[in-house]
């Protein structure tokens, strides 16, 4: 069997070199390649993963014209690779190259994929409370079972990859494509190391517009709850009304409370704001994918010819 290691580069070029000489090394008895994918890094990640695959047979280096984001890069090493599974890992090192092969027998039992789960994360705070968060969402929205961690750092069979490039659409979600193709998935333990070098290249926009994919790209939940958000608010409105003609009625020297007025204009006001730009989200992703908006632009591809 053939094994394709996917990683996506961004200012990743501190670490890279030695990340791909660590896999060579522990995977010496297998026949692998690695697919380095620089998805536009503002340091010279470019030059030095140009290097590494002017050095080694078995890599392929993608450069982007310009930044794709993340999963947008993993995409594009999908399309390239051409082994019968492939692994994708981080370039930072804090997916160990020594727990490759723990994936790697797993997924030989006869999985589809298989995540790494951590005994203890190595993430910032903001960073766990943020997979905490896609955690929840992802359960509810995209179906993911509730003691599965959706990592960053798996592995695919070959058939699996081959229905992951079919879609074409510019905001793709790897795991989200994942849960909609198959559900012979499992996970094992792996460690989870500090960074190598440098800090998260997920800023809180970043993050957000990850989450905004999986929200709008994967599910029609979210405007499902704006229905039954706006019954609610009906509802309440119809009691509210019903209060306000007993309270006529009753107290008829009363006057009419603008406080009453105040607020329910601000209510029903923010909430149609709210399901205005949701609609808007969703009719806007909807217009960038009928105009062929690319996952990605490659500015080269390079391996050695030996």
């Amino acid at each position: 069997m053939k094994l394709s290691i996917v990683i996506p580069v961004y200012n990743g070029s501190q670490t890279i070199k030695e990340l791909v000489g660590q896999i060579k090394n522990e995977l010496i008895d297998l026949e692998y390649e690695v697919v380095l994918v620089n998805d536009c890094s503002p340091d010279n990640s470019e030059a030095v993963c140009s290097e590494i695959a002017s050095e080694y047979s078995n890599v392929v280096f993608i450069s982007l014209r310009k930044n794709s984001g993340e999963h947008n890069a993993v995409m594009c090493g999908l399309n390239h690779v051409s082994g019968d599974y492939t692994i994708i890992m981080d370039d930072d090192f804090q997916n160990p190259p020594s727990e490759i092969m723990k994936l790697y027998n797993e997924a030989k039992k006869g999985y589809d994929v298989v995540y790494s789960k951590y005994l203890k994360k190595k993430h910032s705070i903001y960073r766990n409370l943020g997979s905490k968060f896609t955690d929840k969402m992802a359960v509810l929205l995209i179906g993911k079972p509730k003691n599965l961690y959706l990592s960053s750092f798996k592995i695919i069979n070959n058939d699996v990859v081959k229905e992951l490039i079919k879609y074409k659409g510019p905001f793709p979600y790897i795991d989200g494509l994942i849960l909609r193709v198959t559900n012979n998935i499992t996970s094992v333990f792996v460690e989870h190391a500090l960074r190598n070098q440098g800090q998260s290249n997920y800023s809180f926009s970043r993050l957000l517009s990850l989450y905004m994919n999986m929200f709008i790209n994967f599910s029609i939940k979210p405007i499902r709850l704006m229905i039954f958000s706006g019954l609610g608010i009906f509802l309440i409105g119809i009691v509210m009304s019903l209060l306000f003609i007993i309270e006529n009625y009753t107290h008829s020297n009363m006057p009419v409370g603008w406080t009453a007025i105040a607020i329910l204009i601000i209510t029903f006001s923010g909430f149609q704001i709210l399901f205005l730009g949701l609609l808007g989200e969703y009719i806007g992703k909807q217009y960038l994918d009928q105009n062929s908006t690319p996952q990605w632009t490659v500015k080269f591809v390079k391996r050695r010819k030996d």
